[in-house]
């Protein structure tokens, strides 16, 4: 599974190329009882419910590949009658027609989905005829495979906030009416997986909201899969082991683990010229891991950024306290008429800018980036003169 794959199906989810046929529903309350079940020919909704759904569906396939999106696979006994696969592949089959599947379905999934609130289980049935494409990426009228699957999206339902509103009956502003409201899936799948333009029965296309937490018992549970974890958790397992190594022996985990993660940037990084094409991933072996990670998976981003300002902060208030400190001893050592605007100032052929300034202004200079470039900056008092060039003015 790339991510081509899944922009492949997820462009497909709009109203002009939308294939849903079926959709299918089970609300259930905080208590785990079924509150209702719904079952809807999806074309014939109208156009609000329509793209509610349809934008319910999408959020399925949102996120990255290896992070938001796993691909699991079966294991060989789930494949064989009574497995997790083989349910999955006659509720597929059945075309969501079949009541008693659907009712095992939702059972399955509310014995192990832990949530503490209202939710609502939402199955579409769609079939998307594929296009050939050519080698340079074009397309053919005809296809040579349907590519028939479910999507299963698990919705939290929240209770609006409180508040006032405008009561039209009454014609008067009032407590406004609270009611439950579906929120975006936490929790969803694909099945058969999508790979490589192709459907993919042994596998399954899962989805997490939240990459900190794969839920690895609901899926266990569900889907009868060897749980897969989440890019974001392959780095909090990563860091920790090398912090748990470091601790007794360096204060420095820190800073060991942040050059860790720049080392590991520069060899799974491509080089620029490759930056659009999917490179296969780096895998990182050992044994202490049970889980080999994709190398690209233990790099955490947003802190390499705010490791690289922290270091291009520092570079600048060396380069100033340097600047400063050369500027005093020039003007300590200078001729008492080098602060006369008439007496040209000795010229270094090696200085692209050549300040002449009095002692007590040295300390004062900063050095700041605008707009991508480094700037000094001298500040000036009200009313004090300024030379530049031979030219005297006031501030």
């Amino acid at each position: 599974m790339t991510k081509k794959d899944i922009l492949e199906l997820k462009k497909r989810l709009n109203k002009t190329d939308c294939s849903i046929t079926k959709l299918c529903g089970c609300y259930v309350d905080s208590s785990k009882n079924k509150v209702l079940t719904l079952s809807e020919t999806f074309l014939n909704l109208d156009d609000e419910e329509f793209y509610k759904y349809l934008d319910l569906s999408r959020k399925c396939l949102s996120g990255n590949v290896g992070n938001n999106l796993l691909q699991l696979e079966f294991p060989t006994q789930e494949e064989e009658p009574g497995g997790r696969q083989q349910f999955l592949m006659g509720l597929k089959e059945s075309g969501l027609k079949n009541e008693e599947l659907l009712e095992r379905f939702y059972d399955l999934i509310i014995e192990h989905y832990d949530h503490a609130g209202n939710y609502l289980i939402l199955l579409f049935k769609d079939a998307y005829d594929i296009i050939t494409r050519t080698n340079d990426g074009m397309k053919l009228d005809e296809s040579e495979e349907v590519f028939d699957y479910l999507l299963c999206a698990i919705c939290p339902v929240t209770l609006s906030k409180p508040g006032l509103g405008y009561r039209e009956e009454e014609n008067r502003i009032g407590a406004r009416i609270r009611d439950w409201v579906v929120g975006a899936p936490d929790t969803g799948f694909i099945f058969p997986a999508f790979s490589d333009r192709s459907s993919d029965i042994h596998s399954l296309i899962y989805y997490i909201k939240d990459a900190k937490d794969s839920r690895p018992e609901f899926v266990e549970n569900v889907f009868g899969c060897g749980s897969k974890r989440t890019a974001t958790e392959q780095q909090q397992v990563f860091s920790s082991i090398v912090k748990q190594a470091l601790a007794p022996v360096r204060d420095d985990s820190e800073e060991v683990l942040l050059q860790l993660q720049e080392k590991f940037h520069e060899i799974s990084c491509p080089d620029e010229e490759e930056i659009y094409e999917e490179q296969p991933p780096v895998i990182l072996t050992g044994e202490l891991v049970a889980e080999p990670p994709a190398l690209q998976n233990l790099i955490d981003e947003k802190a390499l950024e705010k490791n690289a300002r922290k270091k291009e902060e520092e570079h600048l208030r060396l380069q100033v306290q340097q600047l400063q400190k050369e500027l005093a001893e020039k003007t300590s050592s200078a001729p008492e008429n080098l602060n006369d605007p008439d007496e040209e100032a000795p010229f270094d052929e090696h200085c692209d800018v050549i300040l002449r300034i009095k002692p007590e202004k040295a300390s004062l200079i900063k050095s700041e980036m605008i707009d991508g470039r480094k700037c000094l900056i001298i500040p000036v008092d009200e009313y004090e003169q300024i030379n530049l060039n031979g030219v005297t003015r006031e501030v």
